[in-house]
């Protein structure tokens, strides 16, 4: 993941696993001269309006107005488009939260007090991590590791917070097991993890995703709640001979025994409006695991209604169907090795947001005597989206060829293969999911 400090008329790269561009829009992502005006630049960006509030003037040829502009996704943006106020901050003695961190990405303590000074200040929050399980690594902070422990910090605040730090390879990959097999061995863990990583399913051998399965129905069986974020390459691709290509699921996204988060945009993305499709969300189905019946009312419904669909050589339709939920994924600000940075994007974003979300839900839950929220699934799909922003506009990328010509699904009313469910509307998902 590439993030680049964004000036006026530059472009944001984002790369794919590969090394392949995926350069977005100019028109779209630069930002505009007049809203830098409003910035104050002190040895690099260190002083900025807080992010969310009014700035007093608009782009050229606008009249001078409050408009309800921001410059990027921070946790007030955060805060407002979810509907959570100053007070929906945690405060159960019991309750936690974790992030884990994997491929030698590590947070810097400095990085997460310095967020919480710039952006913290309209809610209470903790600055400091309460545990880390692991060895820290020297050198530079990962943005990967800052977006995942400022965010959660900041949609699930005032909780404690634990990093789980996992070293080493499992065949080049992301040793999920073995950070499993840790969790399944200690006697109390925190109660939402959230992960923003994820593998080609098929770079994976059946039995070893299955052998993690297992330890995710086990810690389902504990309360805890699992989140994966859904991919940043859309349907995907894999090239499978010269003149026929498919779509390619991530793990572990398409394991039915976890919540899969997808991602989203602003449809105006300097302003808080409602939301649509982030073109790099992740989803589609799984080609090794089935459907689970929790999901095949809505899925099937899906199948049916949605038209024209992607050539049915291209997906499976008997497979586990992902994402199962979103939120935006577009545009934030992270700090990082002492620097705010803009543009970070992905659905690295969108998932600890999630998990702090379900993190305050535990918390009115504990605080009344009701257990865990533990595997979502089941109960997300019988709400059928009560408590969650339908999402209905935009589709993600896919292959470039002449069959699909990169388009992969598209979202629509009720689930879909790019947002699921939709995005958290808080108050509306707390009574929800308060019985």
């Amino acid at each position: 993941r590439v993030a680049e400090a964004l000036l006026p008329g530059t472009k944001f790269r984002r790369y794919n696993k590969d090394g392949q561009s995926l350069l977005r829009s100019t028109s779209l992502y630069s930002v505009h001269e007049d809203v830098f005006q409003h910035l104050d630049f002190v040895g690099g960006v260190h002083r900025f309006p807080p992010l969310g509030r009014v700035v007093g003037k608009g782009f050229k040829g606008t009249q001078q107005s409050a408009l309800w502009y921001h410059l990027g996704v921070t946790p007030s943006v955060i805060r407002s488009r979810y509907n959570l106020t100053a007070k929906d901050v945690g405060t159960a003695s019991n309750n936690s939260q974790a992030v884990a961190q994997f491929l030698e990405q590590y947070y810097h303590p400095a990085d997460l007090a310095e967020f919480m000074s710039l952006f913290g200040r309209g809610f209470t929050h903790m600055s400091a991590v309460e545990r880390v399980v692991g060895t820290q690594g020297g050198g530079k902070a990962g943005i990967e590791a800052s977006l995942d422990v400022e965010y959660i910090m900041s949609s699930g605040a005032n909780i404690s917070t634990w990093v789980f730090t996992n070293p080493g390879r499992h065949e080049s990959q992301e040793p999920f097991l073995q950070w499993m097999l840790m969790l399944s061995n200690m006697s109390a863990v925190p109660w939402v993890h959230t992960i923003s990583y994820g593998d080609d399913e098929d770079s994976l051998s059946v039995a070893y995703m299955n052998r993690i399965n297992i330890e995710f129905m086990k810690v389902g069986l504990r309360g805890i709640s699992m989140l994966f974020a859904s991919g940043d390459s859309g349907a995907g691709c894999r090239h499978l001979t010269k003149e026929r290509n498919t779509f390619r699921p991530s793990f572990p996204a398409s394991s039915p025994y976890v919540t899969t988060v997808g991602g989203t945009s602003f449809q105006n993305p300097f302003k808080v409006t409602y939301e649509v499709t982030d073109y790099i969300s992740g989803g589609g189905f799984s080609n090794v695991f089935s459907m689970p019946d929790y999901q095949t009312g809505a899925v099937g419904k899906y199948l049916k209604s949605v038209q024209p669909l992607p050539p049915q050589t291209y997906f499976n339709t008997s497979g586990r169907a992902y994402p199962d939920l979103a939120a935006l994924s577009d545009n934030y600000w992270v700090v990082t090795n002492r620097l705010p940075i803009p543009w970070v994007s992905g659905t690295s974003a969108s998932t600890p947001v999630v998990g702090g979300i379900l993190s305050l839900i535990n918390d009115h839950r504990f605080l009344k005597g009701l257990p865990s929220l533990g595997f979502l699934n089941p109960r997300l799909y019988k709400l059928q989206g009560k408590g969650l922003y339908d999402v209905t506009e935009g589709c993600h990328l896919s292959c470039m060829d002449d069959k699909v010509e990169g388009k992969g699904f598209c979202a629509s009313p009720s689930w879909d293969p790019v947002t699921g469910w939709g995005t958290p509307n808080y108050p509306v998902l707390l009574a929800a999911l308060m019985d």
